[in-house]
């Protein structure tokens, strides 16, 4: 999440004149640009936000297939290096603990160069690291590249939450966030069906090759994409104009205690004291955790119980990317129904933000069942296709729950709160990503299968209450959160002040 990622507060549109003159390139302007300013990626044509969004897409897609690649050829990691497979896992896990230093340090770079620099310096140094890893003749070099594979291709995963939410409307935040939330499980989840083929006919080197590929050819696609961080398109204009600009200070910080305050210091303790952020924090790190270990246990299962080859491996996460696929279309059509009514003022529906959590309730109800499912039916007894089809509903109802999570925290602070809440959630649950998958499989082994997952369903069983709390009780705990009441008190100014400029523009266009 990077400093222009939560833009849903209507007062940083309202005092951000559109600087056509000189006289308002020295005026103050706010975190975003004018709503009337038709270089504002709100007001770009359809085609523009599709490419834009497209780009963002295919760059998180590249690195997200690229952390799981390797997982398809363990095997072949374990008997070159002769590693046990704790120590071949690794090769999942590092680039995974790089990519957790990226919610940190990515909005400070965003801030400074824009979002389109960051994305087309850090995919080149992310295939450059792939490519050694491909190359390495020690276990020591593949996972030293594998790590910084995963730290500079990092900010492509943290980017393209600010670049969705710099040209969608924050009306359409759970659908969009659950559109970019594919780029990295589809992402993922391909990697297994796509090189399960491969490294059948070639050898392991061949799932960083393919990663090689596909990076190549996003940056191709990616290479004329606009900026669209406001601040950035603002000070892009003003040196293009020969003039002086005065941005208000950026949310992310100015200096570097500023900086480690808001991306560190405010993340630890919003982490032990706002009851929102630790709920969700860890309900997303326990969710997290329990989808990147199916890389590693899915295989090993379906090869132990079913005498699954490594193709058809591969092929049993088609039902994963179709899991995501209808989170996608469940999670939108939800804020669409619950958006409907015409009624409803635009104010009226910012106060009732916890209706974004509603995905999240059915989605942890299929969490903690699919978990139970999936312990109790593979057996050799049962057909393999009954928990390859509960693994496809984790998938669904993990992502349920990340979108509705994640798309409530967007507004359910001021801009810098929700920098700072979004930093400690994504950087624990990507560490929590990480390190699962190290003990999976003695775990597996020491308790069987059933009771494994077992333990993890008892575990989803209590997080169901999250989402249930969050929506009764979400904006009386925002109401009395430090953090959260500024926003909640000026929301309502807020809105007046948007339908207020809104009805001026009407007038002025009749007039």
């Amino acid at each position: 999440m990077d400093p222009a990622s939560p833009p849903h507060h209507p007062s940083m549109d309202s005092n951000s004149p559109e600087p056509k003159s000189e006289a308002a390139m020295h005026t103050p302007v706010g975190h975003m640009m004018s709503p009337t300013d038709p270089e504002n990626p709100q007001n770009w044509p359809l085609s523009r936000k599709i490419y834009a969004s497209a780009v963002a897409t295919g760059f998180a897609f590249a690195v997200a297939f690229g952390v799981t690649s390797l997982t398809v050829g363990i095997q072949g990691v374990m008997k070159q290096f002769d590693l046990t497979m704790t120590m071949a896992v690794l090769g999942l896990s590092l680039p995974l603990f790089g990519i957790a230093c990226a919610p940190i340090t990515t909005p400070h770079l965003s801030e400074r160069f824009g979002r389109s620099p960051v994305y087309l310096v850090s995919l080149p140094i992310f295939a450059l690291f792939i490519l050694g890893a491909a190359y390495s003749s020690t276990f020591g070099a593949l996972a030293a590249c594998r790590f910084f594979a995963g730290l500079f291709g990092g900010p492509c995963l943290v980017l393209i939450e600010g670049t969705f939410a710099d040209v969608w409307p924050a009306h359409s935040t759970v659908t969009y966030y659950s559109f970019l939330s594919l780029a990295s499980y589809i992402g993922t989840g391909c990697a297994p069906l796509v090189l399960g083929a491969v490294v059948t006919a070639k050898n392991w080197q061949w799932t960083q090759f393919v990663t090689l590929m596909i990076a190549f050819g996003v940056y191709l696609l990616g290479i004329g994409m606009p900026e669209t961080y406001p601040r950035e398109i603002l000070r892009s204009r003003a040196r293009r104009l020969g003039h002086r600009i005065e941005l208000a200070k950026a949310e992310s910080g100015v200096t570097v205690l500023e900086m480690a305050q808001t991306t560190f210091f405010t993340p630890l303790i919003m982490a032990v004291s706002e009851p929102i952020v630790i709920m969700v924090t860890l309900y997303l790190a326990f969710n997290f955790a329990v989808l990147f270990q199916w890389f590693i246990a899915v295989p090993a299962v379906l090869a132990l119980t079913y005498e699954f080859t490594l193709h058809q491996v591969g092929l049993a996460f088609i039902a994963a990317i179709v899991g995501s696929l209808v989170s996608t279309m469940t999670s939108s059509l939800t804020e669409k129904i619950t958006n409907r009514p015409t009624s409803w003022t635009e104010t009226a529906k910012m106060s009732r933000l916890e209706y974004r959590l509603i995905p999240a309730i059915f989605g942890s109800v299929g969490l903690c069942g699919s978990l139970f499912w999936i312990g109790f039916t593979a057996s050799p007894s049962i057909h393999y296709s009954v928990p390859i089809i509960g693994t496809g509903v984790y998938v669904w109802s993990s992502m349920s729950v990340l979108t509705a999570l994640v798309s409530y925290i967007f507004d359910a602070y001021p801009a810098k709160g929700t920098l700072s809440a979004l930093t400690v959630m994504a950087t624990v649950r990507i560490l929590c990503a990480a390190w699962l998958p190290l003990v999976i499989i003695p775990m597996i082994m020491g308790l069987q299968g059933q009771w494994a997952y077992s333990v993890f369903g008892f575990i989803a069983a209590a997080m169901m209450a999250v989402p249930v709390i969050l929506f009764m009780f979400g904006a009386r705990l925002r109401s009395r959160s430090r953090h959260a009441a500024p926003a909640m008190s000026g929301s309502r100014n807020m809105m007046m002040d948007r339908r207020a400029d809104q009805e001026m523009q009407m007038g002025s266009g009749h007039a």
